[in-house]
């Protein structure tokens, strides 16, 4: 019996020899929460940052074609995808810095998406058109769907589901890809004339697409697919003589407070304020600065961000979802692209193209926090992504 004690003793010891070096080890480990990445468009090249400090961590380049990039997380917030407009994908450890993999898979590639469970990886192209599919871990193909069409607006949904819309046919795609090598896809035709862009609500239930070719938006119910697309915001500049659009607006900001969505209107300068709540209904219109191109919720919904097209494109201005009025104008400089709140909504951080920087504003003071350089930055987008539908 003692001997058996002391063999436990021993044995408990070493154990904890063992242990003490690997907690060593983890303390030095950090996670990933408060990570991002600024797409360095002319660069062709990512900066890894830390949100919390402001600070810049690394840099990875040779990318390709960042003109139109954007890009999603792993399921861990380790990896960044990011798609580039030459039709590469490129898998990135956000921890070491390293390019892990990448794979031009097609001509022209307008953004991509990734699965519910994490371990797919959808990609729609211009050219030749279509969405390709791959495994996120490998980035092995998986499944390559032809559509005859530009694709725009791809977004994952519930249920290991993509939606996107045909630029070029006036359709909306809904692809079951719960057996990869089988994709399902029930195609709803005639929704509108050139669908440019598309969100999915938080809640992952509504997918609107926008219509470039008229006013009026598509809406498919992801709860009641087989109720099909219908028409909300139909004629929404009709008596209108509609203005010259020089930047497409985009939806995926998803700009949801309470019940009530904001949405860009296309050759306007305002914001459309619709409630969800009483079937997609306007309810009012805020005159905005310019031609907005996105208009993004801070993710409590109290504020919306909104950022314009050229010529206004110096200027970023606050509405408040309350009183639905616009609240704060700032000019952070010349060509605001992009603009991403971190994960709590306390900061805002603004891609500021032509001043090469990316501004970082205190959302509830509107100071002006700090500013991290940047080589013509664009799309900003943090880890935080991860854990949301659509994003």
């Amino acid at each position: 019996m003692n001997y058996f004690c002391v063999l436990i003793g021993s044995l408990l010891l070493t154990t904890s020899g063992i242990l003490a070096p690997h907690d060593a080890v983890a303390a030095d480990q950090r996670g990933t929460g408060d990570l991002g990445i600024v797409v360095e468009r002319a660069a062709g090249r990512i900066q890894i940052f830390d949100s919390s400090l402001r600070t810049k961590l690394a840099s990875v380049s040779e990318l390709g074609d960042l003109s139109h990039a954007s890009a999603v997380f792993s399921r861990d917030a380790r990896y960044a995808y990011v798609f580039g407009r030459d039709g590469g994908i490129s898998k990135v450890d956000l921890l070491t810095g390293n390019l892990e993999k990448r794979v031009v898979q097609a001509g022209n590639s307008i953004g991509g998406a990734i699965s519910q469970d994490g371990k797919m990886v959808a990609v729609s192209n211009y050219e030749p058109g279509g969405v390709r599919v791959f495994d996120a871990g490998t980035l092995e193909p998986l499944a390559d769907i032809p559509t005859g069409s530009k694709v725009v607006g791809l977004v994952d949904a519930p249920d290991q589901r993509f939606v996107f819309s045909l630029y070029d046919l006036g359709e909306i795609w809904l692809v079951d890809m719960s057996v990869p090598a089988a994709p399902k896809i029930t195609k709803y035709p005639n929704i509108g004339q050139n669908p440019y862009d598309a969100l999915i609500t938080p809640d992952g239930r509504y997918y609107v697409a926008g219509l470039f070719g008229e006013d009026g938006m598509a809406l498919l119910d992801l709860w009641h697919p087989d109720k099909g697309v219908r028409r909300i915001l139909d004629g929404y500049g009709r008596g209108e003589e509609p203005l010259p659009v020089y930047k497409m607006p985009h939806l995926e900001g998803v700009a949801i407070a309470g019940k009530n969505a904001f949405l860009p209107a296309v050759g306007r300068h305002e914001i459309l304020v619709v409630d969800m709540d009483n079937d997609w209904h306007e309810v009012g219109r805020i005159p905005v600065h310019g031609q907005a191109v996105f208009a993004v919720a801070r993710p409590d919904g109290r504020q919306i961000w909104v950022n314009f097209a050229h010529p206004a494109n110096d200027t970023v201005q606050v509405i408040d979802a309350a009183t639905l009025k616009v609240v704060h104008s700032i000019k952070p400089g010349p060509t605001v692209l992009h603009l991403e709140f971190t994960p709590r909504g306390e900061q805002v951080w603004i891609s500021v193209r032509d001043a090469d920087r990316v501004d970082v504003y205190d959302t509830r003071s509107m100071a002006l926090l700090g500013s991290l350089p940047a080589d013509k930055p664009s799309g900003i987008f943090m880890t935080a992504r991860a854990h949301r539908i659509g994003y």
